[in-house]
């Protein structure tokens, strides 16, 4: 792409999207280019409809890599080369909504019981304690601790913005016998240098062998505990409004779906068949 790479990368960079997005975006326009092995200057919408329906058909990617390549392209053709991406009319993917895996409390439970090391239960507990997600707690510095105030500071979390979270006082009190036994300097988990910190993939390890040392067979990830935390918040009656707070959702339409795997309505409701026993003394 040269030139034309360049050119995205810098008004990506003006917009202030995250490295993340603009490293997935750009690849996304790169691979679109080598599809057609040609200038995606040249190329239109009946190539883009074509691409987009190669990655859904036959490469058989995920609905959520079509519809970042889908974004990744719409950036290109409406910002760098502004173009009229509405005139296109292409259609964008319908993305399936699932609801999210979550623990019970009691399997929470169970998860720390089983981690023996001190520096990988505080991470977990730090992540289901607060709500965080596996890139802000792998990121988090000695200085976001305030026990003053009982508060986490989250920075640049998702969407480069920073927000406070709750300091549990468990979790403190685990964070306390970590320092004492790591004395973290700057990051509070640091990797294998201590310049570094924690690489989400030695989390991503930690949960594993936890989870298969609890027994919980539940297809659950890291971010399952972050799905946890703002259920069980939800399930004690905290309105959604100071879980999409603590959570750094944009929108209270993201909160809402905890609605769809809380207990604390559903649990009211009792099944037919349960009133079986109450018919037959009646009659």
């Amino acid at each position: 792409m040269g030139r034309l790479h360049d050119q995205m990368e810098r008004d990506l960079e003006l917009k202030n999207y995250s490295p993340k997005t603009r490293s997935a975006y750009l690849a996304s326009v790169r691979s679109f280019a080598l599809y057609f092995h040609r200038s995606p200057n040249e190329l239109g919408d009946q190539e883009i409809r074509e691409y987009l329906h190669y990655l859904l058909t036959d490469k058989k990617v995920s609905q959520s890599a079509v519809s970042q390549a889908y974004s990744g392209l719409k950036f290109f053709y409406e910002t760098t080369l502004k173009r009229d991406w509405d005139g296109f009319r292409i259609p964008r993917v319908k993305m399936r909504k699932r609801l999210p895996v979550v623990l019970s409390q009691q399997e929470v439970q169970a998860l720390f019981s089983v981690i023996r090391n001190l520096k990988h239960r505080a991470i977990l507990m730090m992540i289901y304690s607060a709500g965080l997600r596996l890139s802000e707690v792998a990121h988090l510095k000695v200085s976001d601790i305030d026990s003053q105030r009982m508060m986490i500071r989250v920075e640049q979390g998702k969407g480069d913005k920073d927000r406070y979270t709750l300091l549990a006082k468990r979790a403190l009190g685990i964070l306390r016998d970590y320092w004492r036994e790591y004395h973290p300097k700057d990051w509070l988990f640091p990797g294998d240098s201590k310049e570094r910190p924690i690489s989400s993939r030695s989390i991503q390890k930690i949960f594993g062998r936890a989870l298969s040392e609890a027994g919980i067979k539940k297809p659950a990830t890291v971010h399952t505990l972050r799905h946890s935390f703002a259920t069980h918040l939800l399930e004690v009656g905290t309105d959604l409004y100071h879980i999409q707070h603590l959570l750094g959702h944009k929108s209270p339409k993201t909160t809402t779906i905890y609605l769809h795997v809380s207990q604390r309505d559903l649990a009211r409701v009792i099944s037919p068949i349960d009133r079986w026993e109450e018919i037959g003394k009646l009659t």
